[in-house]
């Protein structure tokens, strides 16, 4: 049995559904793409920090961090950025902040105060000469300060930053306990981890995906008051 001609108005009312499904689907795939609304802004920033770098594992944190849109300040240690200049220079090209982590990562609160200064002074030649910049922020190892120390690295510009809160990661700390350090930052807070360990390079895609739900972004940390900001 021959196939009734369909009818022109219902030809011409499919052709204007399937114009409307297809720009649908145009307009939804365009917005996956497309860059975050307003209301995804930031609404604060937290100061990503990682110690006693470059060593053989940089290259993956740095990978890390840039698969998730992070970006850190990098305290590194001026015999290793000696020994490791082409890292230092991939920490910056990466977009991260280098600081200053002193030379031989000794207590320092039990030296002189001219191996202080040789401490500190060292390893900003160290970052300077491999490409990292002129530092202007300081952590001492240990997180171990007094008026000495902080009197040294002033005379060399640096602000003394110190974190919030404590990974754990130097300790041993699952990714699980990492993540939960870190979400329990706030606006302008700072938190410790370190270039090397598995959990920390684990932790990171959780780490930026809790921020981004709580409306926090990873910034820079200010040399005049010691809390993360906006990058600039």
């Amino acid at each position: 049995m021959r196939r009734r001609p369909v009818p022109t108005v219902l030809a011409t009312v499919a052709a204007a559904a399937l114009a409307v499904t297809t720009a649908t689907t145009i307009t939804t795939a365009a917005a996956s793409t497309a860059a975050p609304s307003p209301a995804a802004a930031c609404t604060g920033y937290v100061g990503l920090t990682f110690d006693d770098g470059p060593s053989g594992n940089t290259t993956k944190l740095l990978d890390a961090l840039r698969r998730s849109g992070l970006r850190a300040t990098m305290f590194n240690a001026g015999q290793s950025a000696a020994a490791n200049p082409s890292l230092v220079r991939a920490q910056v090209a990466a977009g991260m902040w280098v600081a200053n982590h002193s030379y031989t990562h000794p207590h320092l609160t039990q030296l002189s105060q001219a191996q202080i200064d040789s401490e500190i002074s060292r390893t900003q030649q160290a970052i300077a000469g491999a490409g990292g910049g002129t530092p202007k922020l300081f952590r001492p190892p240990y997180g171990e300060t007094n008026a000495t120390v902080r009197s040294v690295a002033a005379r060399y510009g640096l602000t003394e930053v110190l974190w919030q809160a404590d990974s754990q990661d130097w300790n041993g700390a699952s990714t699980e306990a990492i993540v939960q350090s870190a979400a329990r930052l706030t606006n302008g807070q700072i938190i410790l981890m370190h270039d090397g360990p598995a959990n920390t390079l684990a932790a990171i895609p959780r780490i930026a995906q809790n921020l981004a739900s709580r409306g926090l972004c990873a910034g820079t940390i200010s040399p005049q008051t010691g809390r993360a900001v906006a990058p600039t």
